[in-house]
């Protein structure tokens, strides 16, 4: 029940005026049921399975074959200044999951990720029928994008690794398991923090802008380990590249996001249960506190 208290307050024209404050408990949305199979009926699951497939797709084409361009000019002896650089690498792969983010939230949730899916499912947001489709549509989405690239740059495809992900020479596969860990982390981190309900209730504008945070996050973390491992932190990114590039040294080394994102969901998972903040959502003369 909201306890409801008037106070005094001084406007900017030194004039005092009555704001009503309702201070009302917050609690957080109850956890889905994990083995809740209702929502095979519903139309709005195959759309949101339609959605993740297509956001991974696109993800996809757009992100590898910016790689793929990218060594394909810098490989050119004459015209070692015309690559994007790890630079526009990073920022191809932030700036196209920011846009895919908005643009698929209030459709699927805009996951595009196993590891944020993961990591929601440990969070009790999302049911395990609804996780399972979703890495699903998300990895085969992953492959048609990778297709389409392969199929548009067939040679420097083949020449130049098909984008897939490798540990650079010098590192261990310890180190790029550390790096890929760290960097699901902070792309998970940045998830919970950009969808946490409470401040949603706080302020509205919050949903708008929670795909900026996101894409950032995506950018940041490819500058760090675009050097160590060509940045994994999708296990579905990394899946689609590997099937299409078919190497062995590929899929043993595939494996380091697949534990990356088994390790930083456990981390994260759990922790909008732990944690506990106070908002206030402002209306004109009205101020709501939960506390």
């Amino acid at each position: 029940m909201a306890a409801k208290e008037v106070e005094k307050v001084v406007t900017a024209d030194e004039e005092t005026t009555d704001i009503v404050v309702h201070r009302v408990p917050y609690g957080d949305p109850p956890a889905v049921r994990a083995l809740d199979t209702s929502e095979l009926t519903t139309w709005s699951l195959y759309r949101a399975l339609i959605g993740e497939f297509t956001a991974s797709l696109v993800l996809l084409y757009v992100s590898i074959a910016t790689v793929i361009g990218y060594r394909s000019q810098s490989s050119a002896p004459d015209d070692r200044c015309t690559g994007v650089g790890y630079l526009g690498v990073a920022w191809s792969f932030g700036a196209t999951v920011s846009v895919l983010v908005y643009s698929t939230s209030g459709i699927s949730g805009g996951h595009i990720n196993p590891a944020v899916t993961f990591a929601l499912f440990m969070a009790g947001k999302v049911t395990l029928v609804r996780s399972v489709l979703y890495v699903a549509a998300q990895c085969l989405g992953a492959v048609v994008g990778v297709g389409i690239v392969k199929g548009i740059m067939k040679h420097p495809y083949d020449d130049l690794g098909g984008g897939a992900n490798a540990v650079a020479g010098g590192y261990s596969l310890g180190a790029a398991l550390g790096a890929e860990t760290l960097g699901t982390f902070v792309l998970a981190y940045a998830v919970f923090s950009a969808t946490d309900p409470k401040r949603t209730a706080r302020d509205a504008f919050v949903p708008l802008v929670a795909a900026l945070p996101i894409g950032m996050a995506v950018f940041v973390v490819h500058l760090a380990t675009i050097p160590i491992t060509g940045t994994g932190i999708n296990p579905a990114r990394s899946l689609g590249a590997a099937v299409l590039y078919n190497q062995h040294k590929t899929w043993k080394q595939h494996c380091t996001c697949l534990y990356s994102t088994i390790v930083s969901s456990l981390q994260v998972g759990p922790m909008p249960c732990r944690c506990h903040f106070s908002h206030i959502r402002c209306h004109v003369g009205t101020f709501y506190v939960y506390e």
